[in-house]
């Protein structure tokens, strides 16, 4: 990942996410964002999801902007991804292929915890300058 922290425009990250789901699922975190390597405001997610799913998972995700026009919407609360299908794992050589898609690049690292999950949902973030 030390890739997209040194050439990325911007990123937030959200050290602790809380997943849980019983047929019907959510998450959520906060965190910070940084554009151009510098602190401008913070980041909350939230992320809802409908089909076949149990249990309970803690992780972080790191999200990254290519360009400041990602990042602008972003700032502008118009940044939607479909949960499960950009994250890549943080395991220690799993990013090596990751790519943006749309200008962004999504990487998620367990903390802990049990998820089954077979579902369709999506995240949304909400930014809040400093």
């Amino acid at each position: 990942m030390a890739k997209f922290f040194n050439e990325s425009y911007a990123y937030i990250i959200l050290p602790n996410v809380g997943k849980g789901g019983l047929g019907i699922g959510g998450a959520a975190g906060n965190g910070v964002a940084y554009e151009q390597g510098t602190m401008i405001g913070f980041a909350k997610m939230t992320q809802v999801t409908i089909g076949f799913q149990a249990g309970g998972q803690a992780y972080s995700e790191v999200v990254f902007f290519e360009s400041e026009e990602e990042f602008d919407r972003f700032k502008e609360n118009k940044i939607e991804m479909a949960a499960q299908v950009s994250a890549v794992a943080a395991a220690s050589g799993a990013s090596l292929n990751a790519e943006y898609v749309d200008g962004v690049a999504v990487f998620t690292r367990t903390k802990g915890g049990l998820m089954y999950e077979a579902s369709v949902g999506g995240q949304q973030f909400k930014y809040r300058a400093k």
